[in-house]
């Protein structure tokens, strides 16, 4: 075993990097300050873009769903957002053999579920055990992480011993994230859709007190909770009484409501809302998310996206730096990789996605495309046209797309819209029913490529094995070794545009509109909120 943390801490830098956060308009983060010294009490009032689509933490994905179950789970670690070291929080220390094939994480003492019962090794044993029964199709960023999974032993009551049957070098970070945080055996003995109603049992600083799918949820502060994460900003409960999550689709009533004194805070604020925000005396705070940027997946087994030239085409046909410009804002940053540029292990692939429509149009004249009357090209009697299916995860994808669509028009290719309900677009992923999906994966590892590409998981390519891509990507999870690793992740990388199984468009940020009583909005390490610290002023 590794058994001091000087060596602990050397791996966790391997297997993860800082995310930096950067707040516009005014310092999220300073405790206090010019609105002095925090003061506990109050709701805060919060518009969400869209509704969340689980309550469990466990099957959470959109960053709507995690502002909530972010709050009421504490996982085993903390990733510090400003250094990227992982840092106690349910568990006191932790050791990894040098394989990083065995992890045993020593426990806090004196943690309670909100149901009043002890959590103990056991309580991670079972959690761990329920995500693998809930699998990749409910599950699929938690399962990922559980990859080769053999089992979680409980050495004694607050020591837990989680073996691997190969070496897993991703799982210390994963154990800092949402996902895996650490449930009740009220809540891991449910089914996956009993898990999704509002009742879920946890440790964290609050929890539900109401849950209405679609419109709204309540979160209640955690009377006598003192175990916080070694990131936090201050000891003891969290200082709001309340979080009330509204669903606010639309971003002019969002903005509205912010500006009138309605909401404290709100999700997904654009650069048009800005000048608003700031005129009642707001700000919009921003960060950038790790992990996989927006992009198309392409289902290389049907339609014309199962010519490989096709694909490559689409990667010079759009202009990203258009996209930011005319939909987004100076906060948001073109997509130049399959990572986004925040992400451990990203390599700088922009000369690859350089907008040049005329290399665009060249790869599909040779490759027997050839211009139809209406423009759109046709070859073999197939007409070079693809759909894409995709939510409304964010406020601006629908913009985004259009304007894609108008690029890849003038290359030839015709691109139709397919908006989905977010549980829609998941079934249809889950059922490889699909020409092309959009979406983006945030996560503050490079092996969210793995779950993103990876043969063992969903597979949304439909893809067959790229040995180099798979060889990188089986290789960066047992590879401990920074540099070794970064290479490997710097592979797998540009063997995922080599293939065309990514056609990347922007990276996300959050940008969050506060109002000016809103003070300590901070963002974790993958770019989602922590009400932890969060107080209100002039209330």
């Amino acid at each position: 075993m590794i058994r001091t943390r000087r060596r602990i801490l050397v791996l966790a830098a391997a297997l993860a990097t800082a995310t930096t956060v950067a707040a516009c308009g005014s310092d999220s983060a300073a405790p206090g300050g010019a609105a002095g010294p925090p003061q506990p009490g109050g709701t805060m009032r919060y518009g969400l873009s869209q509704a969340p689509t689980c309550s469990d933490p466990a099957q959470s994905g959109s960053n709507q769903t995690l502002y909530v179950t972010r709050q009421i789970v504490d996982s085993l670690t903390d990733q510090d957002p400003a250094t990227g070291e992982l840092k106690p929080w349910l568990a006191r220390s932790w050791e990894v053999t040098p394989d990083a094939k065995v992890f045993t994480f020593h426990l806090v003492d004196g943690v309670t579920f909100s149901d009043g019962t002890p959590l103990t090794a056991e309580s991670v044993r079972n959690t761990f055990d329920s995500i693998i029964r809930l699998g990749s199709a409910k599950a699929p960023l938690a399962a990922s992480y559980l990859t080769n999974y053999v089992g979680t032993t409980a050495v004694d009551r607050l020591t837990a011993r989680v073996e691997f049957s190969k070496p897993n070098a991703q799982f210390l970070q994963a154990s800092s994230t949402t996902q895996l945080g650490i449930l009740a055996d009220a809540t891991t003995g449910k089914s996956a859709e009993q898990r999704c109603l509002g009742d879920n049992i946890a440790s964290g600083p609050f929890t539900y007190g109401s849950y209405r799918q679609d419109a709204s949820v309540t979160l209640a502060k955690r009377a006598g909770y003192q175990w916080g994460s070694a990131v936090f900003g201050h000891r003891g409960e969290a200082y709001l009484d309340k979080i009330e999550f509204t669903v606010v689709p639309e971003s002019g009533v969002r903005t509205g409501s912010l500006a009138s004194g309605q909401l404290d805070a709100i999700s997904d604020a654009l650069p048009q809302d800005t000048p608003q925000i700031e005129a009642t005396g707001g700000r919009v705070l921003s960060t950038a998310n790790p992990g996989v940027p927006f992009g198309f997946q392409p289902n290389v087994t049907r339609g014309p996206l199962r010519d490989p030239a096709v694909r490559q085409a689409l990667l010079p046909a759009i202009d990203r730096k258009q996209l930011v410009d005319t939909v987004l804002g100076p906060q948001f940053k073109p997509a130049s990789s399959t990572l986004a540029s925040s992400t451990p292990g990203y390599q700088d692939l922009s000369a690859r996605l350089a907008h040049d429509p005329e290399k665009a149009r060249g790869i599909l004249d040779r490759a027997g495309w050839v211009p139809g009357g209406d423009g759109i090209r046709v070859k073999n009697g197939e007409r070079l046209s693809f759909s894409v299916i995709f939510s409304q995860v964010f406020a601006g994808n629908q913009a985004i797309i259009e304007l894609v669509q108008q690029q890849l028009r003038q290359v030839g290719v015709e691109l139709k819209l397919d908006l989905l309900s977010l549980a829609e677009t998941t079934a249809r992923q889950n059922a490889k029913d699909f020409d092309s999906t959009y979406y983006n994966t945030t996560r503050a590892d490079g092996d969210i490529l793995r779950t993103t590409f990876g043969l063992d998981g969903r597979n949304l390519n439909a893809r067959d094995r790229v040995p180099a891509l798979d060889d990188a990507l089986d290789g960066q999870l047992s590879t401990a070794d920074t540099d070794a690793r970064t290479a490997l992740v710097h592979t797998a990388q540009q063997q995922a545009l080599d293939a065309g199984l990514w056609i990347p468009t922007v990276e996300l940020s959050q940008a969050i509109g506060a109002s000016g009583t809103a003070q300590d909005l901070r963002f974790e390490a993958s770019a989602r909120l922590q009400f932890f610290d969060t107080w209100l002023s002039g209330r």
